[in-house]
C-alpha cells in the first residue's frame, strides 16, 4: 500500500473515510477484496505470498492499514508487516493497546493505522512512540505520516473536497486514478534511482512490472454501516477483470 488518505471524524455522517492505492509488483499473488474465509467479519484484500493484508475493516467498524517505509538497502525484518493489520482486526485489543504493544524491531520500516469507532492511532517503527490522532485529514505514502511529498499534498487537498460529495465514491476513485508524474525538480529523494522516483511520484503508479494493483474506498457511517469498494488493475494500469 503506497498511498492512504484518511478523514477521521471530519464529516458529520461518516466518521471514517479512507481512499487508498496499493502499489505492488503485478506478479505477486493477491486475493481481491472480499470476506475472509477464516474470519467472515473482516473484508479486505489478501496478500497470498506472505498471508497478510494492506487494508481491511471489520463489520463493527474496526479498521487497519499499513504502508512500508521506503529505505532501500536496509535489511528486512523477521516478520511480515502485512500481518499487523490482520492481527488487530482478528483481536479485540483497543487501538491504543495494540499500537503500543508492537515490537517494531521485528519488522522492516512500516506505518500502521488502527481504529475502532472511538479512536484512531498511528504507529511507525521509524517515528517514535505510537500516538492517537485527533479529528482531521491525514495522509500516508512510503515515509512518515503527512510527509509532504507532492503526490500526497495534492491528493490530500482533493480528498478534502471530495468529502463534500459523500456518499458518492466516484470523486475518491478519480483522485486515486491520477497518473500525473511529478516534475524532476519537485521529486523527493528517497534513495531509489531517478527513473523509479519519477514512476513512484504519481498517485496512480503504472509500468509493465509494478504499479497500483488496487484502489480502495472505505466509508464507515455513523450508524455503524461499513462500505468497502475496490477497483483492481493489471500491468500498465489496465483494469483487471
Amino acid at each position: 500500500m503506497c498511498l492512504i488518505l484518511i478523514a477521521w471524524q471530519a464529516h458529520p455522517d461518516y466518521p471514517l473515510v479512507v481512499a487508498a492505492n496499493r502499489d505492488e509488483f503485478y506478479a505477486r499473488p493477491t486475493a481481491d477484496a472480499g470476506r475472509w474465509p477464516d474470519d467472515p467479519r473482516i473484508v479486505g484484500g489478501r496478500d497470498l505470498e506472505a498471508g497478510g493484508t494492506w487494508l481491511a475493516a471489520r463489520d463493527d467498524g474496526r479498521f487497519a492499514a499499513v504502508t512500508n517505509v521506503r529505505e532501500p538497502g536496509v535489511p528486512k525484518g523477521s516478520r511480515s508487516r502485512g500481518g499487523l493489520p490482520g492481527d488487530f482486526l482478528r483481536g479485540d485489543m483497543s487501538p491504543e493497546d495494540y499500537a503500543q504493544d508492537i515490537n517494531g524491531a521485528h519488522y522492516s520500516g512500516f506505518n500502521l493505522l488502527v481504529a475502532d469507532r472511538h479512536q484512531l492511532w498511528y504507529r511507525s517503527n521509524r517515528d517514535g512512540a505510537a500516538r492517537q490522532l485527533a479529528p482531521g485529514i491525514y495522509g500516508l505514502s512510503n515515509h512518515l505520516l503527512d510527509t509532504p511529498w507532492p503526490k500526497l499534498t495534492t491528493a490530500k487537498n482533493r480528498f478534502r473536497e471530495a468529502l463534500r460529495h459523500l456518499p458518492d465514491a466516484g470523486p475518491f476513485f478519480s483522485i486515486l486514478a491520477d497518473d500525473e508524474i511529478v516534475p524532476d525538480h519537485a521529486l523527493p529523494t528517497t534513495g531509489v534511482p531517478l527513473e523509479w522516483e519519477r514512476l513512484l511520484s504519481a498517485i496512480f503508479v503504472k509500468s509493465e512490472t509494478y504499479g497500483t494493483r488496487a484502489s480502495t474506498v472505505l466509508m464507515c457511517h455513523r450508524d455503524g454501516a461499513v462500505q468497502l469498494a475496490e477497483r483492481r488493475f493489471g500491468a500498465g494500469g489496465s483494469p483487471a477483470a
